[in-house]
């Protein structure tokens, strides 16, 4: 039958691009395994993956060996809700801030989640048996007239199909006047800290209607305030130490044996300023936006709008490492000043031997940068990669020089396609890019594969 030459025609590729702002992935999050595998996104919601195990005959077919799978849906929930603060007169979004894992300790897996204000506490658990055969109940689960009951039964465990339970074990709520930026889960497996512009709390996991405030930079007048918190983490070993970044560019090491409240660091990085390049932005573009200790617990790895930067515990004087990410930038700060990109909060990664960092860009770019040659590759994740098998192109932005072909031109570059969050498998070389509101996860292998959720 033909078509009617008046039928309206369906635009696939605006509905394909097509990003409703609550579908936007917000955070990414390996466990302590990395079988699974957690988002959230602006709408309020967590997606679980878990990893599942290919057979042997799977491996064999791609001639490769070892345990190496997809990561599917586990489950789904809505962590938080949209608020309102009528106090202040104030809506607080339903956006995921960050997403922290807990240390398994039992069949169940523990996480938190955080928006701008609350922070909950998940418990997600498997049931695949029922209990049968009450004594006080019937079948359909309605209480027996107990002068019927003549004899006692034990209760048996039916087998029944799988199921996935996320209920939520605590809330943490009125610990904070400012929007949350970071959690932070210490390595004792009883506490973790919360941060946001000014302060920064210790909560006890057991204990949620009161927390214990260990940094506050909040000045007695507001006009006099110079420097906001951006970031702040644990240390993965000494569960007395801990760093915070600031919008300054510094970096505080603190230790809470010396005090309960670590106004005064124990050590101070930063970077001295070239004065001759001082301009303008010098101030928002030296904001660091994240910060990550090594695996090792001797490293920091920061990010701030142009750089990644590795810093010695032991040397505060500055970086020992720095990482031009898209150096070529500098001479557009002015039009990313005025259209806000210049705020872009990026996020920052250690491979599982932090011999690797990773970081993310525009244009659907993200940059790998080895630490022991110092040289870097940039990366896109758009969805022609996405396909299975295929294979990670490399990508150059041209500006200036001889013009390779498939350079991409620094005046071509999509700023609305920013890889802003993504997470390192913890022990092996699979990696996870948020990329609006598409999750792809990519696998260092012999073939190497791709798959986007």
């Amino acid at each position: 039958m033909g078509e009617d030459a008046e039928s309206p025609k369906i635009n696939h590729t605006f509905l394909r691009d097509y990003v409703t702002e609550a579908d936007v992935i917000s955070t990414v999050e390996f466990n302590q395994t990395g079988d699974l595998l957690a988002t959230g996104d602006k709408g309020g919601r967590v997606v679980i993956f878990q990893r599942e195990t290919e057979s042997k005959g799977e491996s064999e077919e791609v001639g490769e060996t070892g345990d190496s799978g997809e990561y599917n849906v586990y489950s789904t929930f809505q962590s938080h809700e949209p608020d309102f603060d009528y106090l202040k007169s104030l809506e607080i979004e339903e956006k995921i801030n960050k997403i922290r894992w807990l240390p398994q300790q039992n069949a169940a897996h523990f996480l938190l989640s955080t928006n701008d204000k609350t922070i909950k506490l998940w418990k997600v658990s498997e049931r695949d048996k029922r209990p049968e055969g009450y004594n006080l109940k019937d079948e359909e689960g309605r209480l027996k007239d107990i002068s019927t009951i003549t004899s006692l039964q034990v209760p048996v465990l039916k087998p029944t199909d799988l199921m996935v339970e996320v209920r939520p074990r605590r809330v943490f709520s009125n610990g904070h006047t400012y929007h949350v930026n970071s959690i932070s889960v210490n390595s004792d497996g009883e506490t973790y800290l919360s941060a946001d512009d000014l302060r920064i709390n210790m909560w006890h996991l057991g204990i949620t209607d009161r927390s214990f405030n260990i940094v506050d930079i909040k000045p007695a007048n507001m006009e006099d305030l110079t420097e906001v918190i951006t970031a702040a983490e644990f240390h993965p070993h000494h569960c007395h130490l801990f760093v915070y970044s600031s919008s300054k560019g510094t970096l505080r090491l603190c230790d809470m044996r010396a005090s309960a409240l670590c106004d005064r660091h124990t050590k101070l990085f930063e970077e001295p300023e070239d004065p001759g390049s001082r301009s303008f932005f010098s101030e928002i573009i030296s904001s660091v936006s994240d910060v990550k200790f090594s695996h090792s617990g001797r490293y920091l790895l920061t990010r701030d709008y142009l750089t990644a930067k590795v810093w010695d515990l032991n040397m505060d004087k500055g970086p020992v490492e720095t990482y031009q990410v898209h150096e070529y930038l500098r001479s557009k700060l002015c039009s990313l000043y005025e259209n806000d990109c210049i705020f872009d909060k990026f996020e920052c990664v250690w491979n599982s031997s932090d011999s690797v960092i990773m970081t993310g860009a525009y244009n659907s770019f993200f940059r790998m940068f080895d630490r022991e040659t110092g040289r870097g590759v940039t990366l896109e994740a758009w969805r022609e990669s996405s396909k299975p098998r295929a294979v990670l192109r490399t990508r150059r932005v041209y500006n200036g020089g001889k013009r390779r072909r498939g350079d991409v031109g620094v005046d071509s570059l999509d700023f609305t396609k920013k890889i802003l969050h993504m997470a390192w498998h913890p022990s092996e070389n699979i990696i996870a890019i948020a990329a609006t509101n598409n999750l792809y996860i990519f696998q260092d292998r012999v073939n190497p594969e791709a798959q986007v959720q």
